[in-house]
């Protein structure tokens, strides 16, 4: 669907308390809703970012290996705030 509103602006995504609540469907490039799809079972946006939008440089995945422990901050999509991240292995698809 087009004409969605996900963000009332960029900096909203991004700026304040963790990021804006995100509103409505998000979907792959291949159109389907990440948030309820199954092919997409933990449903995070991988980011890297502190909070407040700055480079996590121990949390980003960089360098990672799929034989490594490496941890990465995401966001569960569900959880309504792009930057509210946690750290998940970079193995986690």
């Amino acid at each position: 669907l087009q004409g969605q509103l996900l963000a009332k602006s960029w900096s909203s995504l991004f700026g304040g308390q963790s990021g804006a609540a995100l509103r409505g469907p998000i979907y792959s490039f291949n159109g389907r809703n990440v948030l309820t799809d199954p092919l997409w079972p933990h449903q995070l946006a991988w980011h890297g970012s502190t909070p407040r939008g700055g480079h996590a440089r121990r949390w980003d995945c960089q360098g990672w290996r799929s034989s490594g422990t490496a941890e990465g901050m995401a966001t569960a999509l569900g959880e309504g705030r792009l930057l509210a991240g946690h750290r998940h292995n970079c193995s986690t698809p």
